[in-house]
């Protein structure tokens, strides 16, 4: 199959596809960048820079794992740009001249309104095409930066008003998933003079503890702090966030690029669905390298072509009509779950499931290891279907109309 267009304006920018590097240490060098850009990224948003100078701690990672699986969540200390500020807009110098067909976004982070307009400055001077606020970093060893300014959208606001007095370039304003509503300090930072949104950065956390020194992880000197969690255990949370924007009335047609959990064409084709037109990759990155934009491009190539989408821009927010409050969703009926026999390898895991954890509608015949259900007791909430190791043993099955609903066709 011939490959689809996947370009996509993006504040104002042609891309050449919406794969970026999000600004994070998978972007920290000219090496770096000008590999992934030669292995098929549409852009990088270089690591935040700023005046003030990372002192790192060593180590720096943990991850939360689950039974086999290498990590499901990661844990990153890392703070903004560890090199001098001369070198790193020196290092963007370098990319823009070698890849000017690609974008690169600046990302800044100033401590006070006359370092974000100086930055801005200088990052323009250098040949940025985009400039990304990070009012987000959540380990930031000033308060003065990052999500505890984010979490302000007054702040947010001068800021961004600030990094617009000193250039002329789109803005996007990264923001903090640490705050119940993110809308507010989003619209702050479109009042104040920014472009578009970008969302999310990483979750303050802890991700476990050593349960012999009594400390969390990673320890560094024996101590260790909350910090950024980032990976796919955060993509419903950015999810969420990214549709709440898109649906909000005073961010309509405000550019948001999507960030948290990405790691395969399916993943960033959700954030498109919701309203990003750009997304933004980390943690999958340091998993398995910049070689996974080959396969989303070549994914989202093959379901553009099967759905018989032209154009990239046809897809997002595709799907926001679909997102609705709690209240509008539809509680007229039961859809009962099915069990298909041939499939059951007798594991009884959703009898177990259903019994300590349901509604103790499964009834379990011990000797042919097989289940069955009790309608009077079901409730259709289908966790057995969740917990089966089995694909498709479980499935949708009979759909009944509570007492005193009309009947009438359904969408499942």
């Amino acid at each position: 199959m011939k490959k689809k267009d996947l370009s996509i304006d993006f504040c104002g920018v042609k891309c050449e596809n919406p794969f970026f590097l999000s600004s994070s240490p998978v972007g920290n060098n000219y090496d770096m960048c000008a590999k992934a850009l030669e292995t098929g990224w549409g852009g990088i948003v270089f690591k935040t820079v700023g005046i003030f100078i990372a002192n790192e701690v060593s180590p720096r990672f943990s991850a939360l794992t689950k039974e086999s699986t290498p990590f499901v969540g990661f844990k990153n200390m890392e703070m903004i740009a560890e090199h001098p500020l001369d070198f790193n807009l020196e290092q963007m110098r370098l990319l823009k001249k070698n890849y000017p067909n690609k974008v690169l976004i600046a990302s800044i982070m100033g401590e006070n309104e006359e370092e974000w307009t100086k930055l801005a400055k200088s990052v323009t001077e250098v040949g940025a095409d985009i400039i990304e606020c990070n009012f987000s970093c959540p380990q930031m060893t000033s308060s003065a930066m990052g999500s505890d300014v984010g979490q302000n959208p007054a702040l947010v606001k001068k800021y961004s008003a600030a990094v617009r007095k000193g250039t002329h370039l789109p803005i996007i304003a990264k923001m903090t998933p640490n705050i119940g509503n993110m809308e507010m300090p989003a619209i702050g930072a479109i009042e104040g003079g920014a472009t578009g949104i970008s969302a999310i950065n990483t979750i303050k956390c802890i991700t476990g503890m050593d349960l012999d020194k009594l400390v969390g992880l990673p320890i560094v000197n024996g101590k260790s702090s909350i910090s950024g969690y980032s990976g796919k255990a955060i993509k419903p949370i950015a999810l969420r966030f990214i549709a709440q924007l898109a649906k909000e009335p005073k961010l309509k047609n405000v550019p948001i690029s999507g960030i948290g959990g990405i790691e395969n064409w399916e993943d960033a084709l959700e954030f498109i669905l919701l309203g990003a037109s750009n997304v933004q990759v980390t943690t999958a990155i340091m998993q398995y390298g910049y070689r996974i934009v080959e396969d989303m491009i070549s994914g989202l190539s093959y379901y553009m072509e099967d759905k018989g989408i032209d154009k990239l821009h046809q897809l997002v927010g595709a799907a926001l009509n679909n997102i609705v409050s709690a209240e509008e969703l539809d509680r007229d009926y039961i859809v009962y779950p099915n069990y298909e026999q041939d499939k059951c390898i007798g594991c009884g895991r959703c009898y177990i499931s259903c019994y300590d954890g349901g509604h103790q509608a499964v009834v379990w015949d011990e000797e042919k290891r097989r289940p069955s259900l009790n309608k009077d007791n079901c409730v259709g909430c289908h966790l057995c279907s969740m917990v089966c190791p089995i694909e498709g043993c479980i499935t949708k099955g009979e759909l009944t109309f509570k007492n005193g609903a009309e009947s009438r066709e359904i969408s499942l």
